[in-house]
């Protein structure tokens, strides 16, 4: 029983330390005026990954290699069948309305590299080091992106800066800087204790239960990271803002992919299970080409969409299992 009770604390203390850095983060990119745009798809994006950060860097320490893989393409497979799906039962996501197909195919085109390197067999320092250029392209073209708007905008002063930034509960410019510091310096110092405690833990109920730490890391790790996301997905449903929604899910996929295993790969090799190959990634794909009619053919995620979605999801844990 004190495995799960462990697991639980530990996935309590990424949670509260996940909102924390966040709202650390966004206010200070606030007050150092880094442009709204880029806080929402690179600070905003980072932090609300870190927890899956943290479990996978602690889990190739630890040689859980299962577990840190689970993590990622298991959340990213719950980011589009979960957290899209139980939103659209709750509220129709009028995604016809957005405009999200450059940020789609740069998460396609991070998902099916991927999955080449991962046929490799293991994910090496080089491994990481292609989807970290990668990375460093997404954020440069979105850096210029954001020039690019700014400049096009002048006359709309900050207050195009503050209505990106609307659907933010964390974002208030007039934060003072001790805060700020505390926010920062809790989230550095809750993210390792939290994966700590939810890693060393969740090998030990796969080790009791002889479940492979595959499927721990799929299932149980891979949900648990991704409550901060279905979070705000359900409130910029409920707040009627899809781009939110959709944007929340897109931005913290591919960061999932190209940072997380990109940095985790610096820590130690990561041997990619057979499973993985022949199961897992390919549902992972298949979820992103899933989202395809809202992306490109202006279609809204119906309540219909959101049952059938979130179906698909259990029939996935009920394979798993």
């Amino acid at each position: 029983m004190m495995p799960w009770l462990l697991c639980a604390l530990g996935l309590v203390i990424l949670l509260l330390a996940g909102d924390a850095l966040v709202r650390g983060a966004v206010n200070m990119s606030l007050r150092l005026g880094v442009p709204a745009l880029i806080v929402s798809l690179t600070i905003v994006a980072f932090g609300t990954s870190a927890p899956e950060l943290l479990i996978a860097i602690n889990a190739v320490h630890d040689n859980a290699d299962g577990i840190a893989l689970g993590n990622v393409v298991g959340s990213n497979t719950a980011n589009i069948l979960l957290v899209l799906g139980i939103p659209a039962i709750l509220a129709t996501l009028h995604t016809s309305q957005c405009n999200t197909r450059k940020s789609y195919l740069q998460m396609l085109a991070a998902t099916v590299l991927f999955i080449v390197l991962a046929f490799c067999g293991t994910l090496t320092i080089w491994s990481g080091l292609i989807l970290l250029a990668a990375l460093s392209l997404f954020l440069l073209g979105a850096f210029r992106e954001a020039r690019y708007h700014r400049s096009c905008a002048c006359e709309d002063g900050e207050e195009g800066d503050m209505e990106a930034l609307d659907g933010l509960e964390e974002a208030d410019p007039d934060l003072p800087w001790w805060k700020i510091a505390t926010y920062l310096l809790l989230g550095l110092i809750g993210l390792p204790l939290g994966a700590d405690l939810l890693v060393d833990n969740a090998t030990i109920i796969a080790r009791m239960y002889h479940v492979s730490e595959t499927v721990i890391g799929l299932t149980l790790v891979a949900i648990g990271t991704s409550l901060p996301e279905l979070a705000t997905t359900v409130m910029a449903t409920l707040r009627r803002q899809a781009d939110v929604a959709l944007g929340n899910v897109i931005g913290s996929n591919m960061f999932n992919l190209l940072a997380i295993i990109g940095v985790a790969t610096m820590v130690g090799p990561i041997s990619v299970d057979p499973e993985f190959l022949y199961f897992d990634l390919w549902v992972m794909l298949g979820a992103t080409l899933l989202i395809v009619p809202f992306v490109f053919l202006k279609k809204d995620i119906t309540r219909l969409w959101g049952f059938l979605l979130t179906g698909l999801y259990l029939v996935y844990l009920a394979i798993l299992f």
